[in-house]
Formats: C-alpha cells, structure tokens, sequence
C-alpha cells in the first residue's frame, strides 16, 4: 500500500542479506538459510510473522482477546522492531494499561478496544473511506472498522447513529454517502441500514452485523441473516462485530486505482 508498505528496517536487512551474497561474503545456501529465518520471530508463546507486510502491505495484526499482558507486549515490541505502525485489537483496560505502560508511544483507543502505534490523523491517508452506523451502541465495532482502515493508509469520515428508526437522518446525507469510495455500515437490531445505504450509492458497501439487540436478534444472528439476505446488489457482509475485517477489507479496496 502506499503509505505504509513494507517496513524500512526489513527492506533494508534483505538488501543487506542479498548484497553480502552478491558481493561473495555469503553463500547462495548460507544466504537462502537467513532468509528462511527472516518471515518468523518465534517468542515461544507466539510466532510473529515479520514479512507479513511484504507479502500484504501490513505489517501482523495482534489480536488481543484471550492473551496476557506480558505475551502482548513481546509480540508488540517485535513487531515495531520491523514496522512503524501497530495494531492489537480486542484489547481489555488491564492488557491496554500494561501496553501503554511499557510501550510509552502506544495508545489505547477504549471505545474501540484498540492499542495502536502510529495511527494517522484523522483526514489523513488516501481516497475516502465512509463508516456509517445504525445506533449509538453500534459506535465501538464502527470505530474498530475506522481505526482499522486508517491504519491502513485510508482517509475515513463517520457517520454514526443514522438508523432506520428515523430513515430522515440517512436520507438527508446521501450527498455525503455518494462521496466516499468504500463504505462501511454497521447495524444490529434486524440490520437493515446496508440495503438502504446499498440502494442509494454506486460504490461498493461492506455491511457489519453487531451483537447490539433485543433477546430475538440472537446476539446479532437476526442482523447477519438480514445482511446476507439484502435484496440490494453490492452489499458484503463480514462476520458479525467484525469491524477490523471491514475496516481492513474497505481499505484495500479503497486502495485500488479508479
């Protein structure tokens, strides 16, 4: 991707690599030994691939839930050995005070669970990616789906609480809806914000069902079957309170030439 690629420390170890095998300091075995070494950072605990953003345009993504702390900041810290960029998601207040603690450069976002180093600006990045939401208790997995995207290179607006409840909200930002290149809609409830976002613009809609509802959304089964079940063309659905796949998935589509 444009704005983050690659890490600079791990191009620059490559061509160190390939330049003392051109050069005859290293042989072509000895050379194709060290580059096998270089993709995995094993911590014991975790296994951290360190060419994932040759290979992807981003560096690993940590998923935070069900890690301790301490396993979570060796895995942050090898990662920013590599990358200037982190992101560990699903992170819980005692996880995100150790990472803070020891990683003083890291911040905590506690909305959307997430730990980030190096996170743009809001109204930084490329093209325009657009997160909608259905409610209020929809804003943490959008603003998963926000950070995520912007980590990756995107510039990202929102547009939060504009469900079918009051249509007149959605309605009267189409104007905006029809601006973005990628849009995002996050809804619980019976999860029919996408399909009317979806009937309005010519652009790709990534829909993210949430576990937001009353006792028959069936932790947000009902919204996802509704997504999945759009009658609107060009509406995705990802898995429900996925807002990093959205976020992710928008992003690299946002990404692509026009």
């Amino acid at each position: 991707m444009r704005h983050l690629g690659a890490s600079t420390v791990e191009r620059t170890r490559i061509r160190e690599l390939l330049e003392e095998v051109q050069r005859g300091r290293l042989s072509v075995s000895d050379g194709a030994e060290r580059l096998a070494r270089l993709p995995v950072q094993d911590l014991g605990h975790t296994r951290v691939d360190t060419h994932r953003s040759l290979r992807c345009g981003f560096s690993e993504v940590v998923f935070g839930a069900g890690k301790r702390p301490s396993e979570l900041v060796a895995a942050a810290r090898a990662i920013l050995r590599e990358s200037e960029r982190l992101l560990v998601t699903r992170v819980e207040e005692e996880a995100a005070a150790t990472l803070t603690t020891e990683i003083p450069e890291a911040s905590w976002q506690p909305g959307a669970r997430v730990v980030t180093v190096g996170l743009p600006e809001r109204g930084q990045g490329v093209g325009r990616v657009l997160v909608v939401s259905a409610g209020t208790s929809d804003a943490p997995v959008a603003e998963e789906a926000e950070i995520t995207a912007r980590m990756l290179g995107a510039r990202t607006e929102t547009l939060f609480d504009v469900g079918v409840a009051g249509v007149h909200r959605v309605l009267a930002a189409v104007e905006e809806l029809r601006a973005a290149r990628v849009l995002i809609v996050v809804a619980g409830m019976e999860g029919a914000l996408p399909s009317v976002v979806g009937g309005l613009v010519a652009r790709p809609v990534i829909a993210v069902p949430t576990s937001v509802g009353y006792g028959a959304s069936f932790g947000g089964l009902a919204a996802l079957l509704g997504m999945l079940n759009s009658c609107v063309a060009g509406v995705t659905v990802v898995n429900i309170d996925n807002g990093f796949g959205a976020g992710y998935a928008a992003a690299r589509i946002n990404e692509l030439p026009e």
